[in-house]
């Protein structure tokens, strides 16, 4: 069995990649195939004896689709740059053509070769000649939509189709009793409504694919947590592997600074790992023999070895991405209703325009008047709002949530949010920073505090421990140099030592003390710290505690006033439910 990645055009909803998947499942030779809506790809498993790659395109092909050939990166990022060009073009294109075509409309000063009263041939010439272009661009819709109708599964394309290509029928129509000198047919022309009509779908489609784009960004950042190679011991040697090489039952080393490769439990060593891209926890986690390591997790400070557990699709950052994937092709309640609606909706209105066109005949209405009743029924009810409306306020909203930082998992969150009466907030990196912090300083020493982080500060950059960060950290905030340290000790487990302008400092844990034999004669300080959630870093020179400095993750400034402004707004909406 072999397998290719595909990259799919034409792919705009789930329906369109559930039936690809579908019809691809079907085929002799096919062991298995997985569409991707959010990627635009097709993952195909496949007997080479029997399928080649052009005969999977063909399969692609007749189910509605395009293949771009095998799935590139490099590609789709030249696709994305050419898509937002031609936009920009068409959207300058777009602006000229309403402004020739409705300019005099709302007083705009229009030149007089313009003029449709004037010179209504060049009037008419300039809208056809302005209008082509967006016939081209918006020729995949045409083809689709004629497409399906032509299979009897009319859609969105199919009204926009026909509304297009039957306004620009009359408008020929008109154009050619223009040019025989009938110029009261000026007033017939819909070019720029069929070329606006493009515009606004392709308008559409564009958004979409940006969100799209988004996403595509977030999982293929997941998927970069996780390392590209390993080192496994095998047989008392290291080897480096790649990611899939790594069998279960593997031994896997890992060194400080390395990310963890795969799910497993550490046999060997100790460390302090930085899991908070699963957790949200901002202080590392030390682990030890017997305890479950996470793919992606950063080694700060220790050795290990860990067995491999779970691999490839059964690691959590695996899950985790499909878990990302189905949410993206989720569709909001008022989303399929739309979806269901359209599929009475476009037949209903080809009817009704069509019984409409017949009926004015039978009357005995002038040809021009049933064509032009039957053109604007289709023009008027082209499904702009249906087809727009509802996926771009789904899609501004989720964007203005991921600005502010808020992750909406199902679009369906959205139409929900409204019933919402009680807020759960998560601490870490929502309540709070989500890093370490200095948060007090107890100076027990003749210092200035600015002096005495300098000389904490200068140590703590030498060492790697994540405690040390929020030292660095608060140099950095408060744009204080370090000074030269010299002898530097990292003493595992208990603290880091160091001489700065000839003097011995010591900073580290509560053992460290007891190492040095340091009395301890600040044991209230330490008590209230510790009930505020401090880790505690002692800071000793000259074998006396000079100061205690609590670490922790800082509550954000603007907390307390944002809890405060939704109690107060749940207090009003009880109030008005009341009365």
């Amino acid at each position: 069995m072999k397998k290719i990645i595909l990259s799919i055009d034409g792919m705009t909803c789930s329906a369109c990649s559930n039936g690809l998947e579908k019809y691809l499942n079907k085929q002799n030779g096919i062991s298995s195939a997985s569409v991707n809506l959010v990627m635009a790809n097709a993952l195909v498993e496949y007997d080479e004896q029997i399928l080649n790659k052009e005969k999977i395109e063909q399969f692609v092909k007749e189910a509605g689709f395009k293949s771009l050939g095998l799935y590139k990166e490099e590609a789709l990022e030249k696709k994305r740059k050419n898509r937002k060009v031609l936009f920009i073009i068409f959207s300058i294109l777009a602006v000229i053509l309403l402004y020739v075509s409705m300019g005099h409309m709302i007083g705009l000063p229009t030149a007089k070769i313009l003029d449709m009263h004037e010179n209504p041939k060049v009037y008419t010439t300039t809208l056809l000649i302005l209008t082509i272009p967006f016939l081209i661009y918006g020729f995949d819709i045409l083809k689709n939509g004629i497409k399906n109708l032509i299979h009897k599964s009319p859609n969105m394309d199919t009204l926009v189709g026909i509304g297009v290509i039957s306004s620009m029928a009359y408008s020929l129509y008109s154009m050619y009793m223009i040019f025989n000198g009938q110029t009261h047919y000026i007033e017939n022309l819909y070019f720029e409504s069929a070329a606006i009509v493009i515009f606004f779908i392709k308008l559409g489609r564009y958004i979409d694919g940006i969100s799209k784009d988004k996403t595509k960004e977030a999982i293929q950042n997941l998927v970069k947590i996780t390392p590209n190679h390993a080192t496994v011991k095998i047989d008392g040697k290291e080897k480096r592997v790649t990611l899939d090489e790594i069998q279960k039952g593997d031994i896997v080393v890992s060194k400080p600074g390395d990310k963890i490769a795969v799910d497993g439990e550490i046999v060997l060593g100790k460390a302090h790992l930085d899991e908070s891209f699963i957790t949200g926890e901002s202080k590392p986690a030390n682990k030890t023999i017997g305890e479950k390591v996470i793919a992606g997790s950063i080694n700060y400070d220790g050795y290990i070895e860990y067995r491999a557990e779970r691999i490839g699709k059964e690691s959590t950052i695996s899950e985790i991405v499909r878990l990302v994937v189905e949410a993206t092709n989720t569709k909001a309640p008022i989303a399929k209703v739309a979806d269901k609606v359209s599929g009475y909706f476009v037949p209903a209105v080809i009817l009704i325009a069509i019984i409409t066109f017949i009926a004015y005949l039978v009357l005995g209405y002038e040809f021009s008047t049933a064509l032009t009743t039957f053109v604007t029924i289709l023009v008027v009810a082209c499904p702009c709002s249906l087809g727009l409306a509802t996926p771009l306020a789904i899609v501004v909203s989720e964007g203005l949530c991921a600005q502010n930082g808020i992750l909406v998992k199902k679009s369906e969150v959205l139409e929900n949010a409204q019933k919402v009466n009680t807020i759960v907030f998560d601490k870490t990196g929502t309540l709070t920073y989500g890093t370490l912090k200095v948060s007090k300083i107890t100076n027990y020493s003749k210092l200035k505090t600015e002096e005495l982080m300098q000389i904490v500060g200068s140590l703590e950059a030498k060492s790697t421990h994540p405690i040390g960060k929020a030292f660095t950290d608060y140099l950095k905030e408060n744009k204080i140099n370090t000074l030269s340290v010299e002898n530097f000790e990292d003493v595992s487990g208990l603290g880091i030592v160091g001489n700065i302008e000839k003097e011995e400092i010591i900073v580290g844990n509560a053992k460290i003390l007891s190492k040095y034999e340091i009395k301890n004669t600040h044991t209230k300080d330490e008590i209230l710290l510790t009930e505020n959630g401090n880790s505690i870093v002692y800071v000793v020179k000259n074998k006396e505690i000079i100061a205690l400095i609590g670490v922790n993750d800082v509550i954000r400034e603007h907390t307390k006033d944002i809890i405060s402004s939704l109690n107060l707004l749940r207090y009003r909406n009880n109030y008005a439910y009341r009365r």
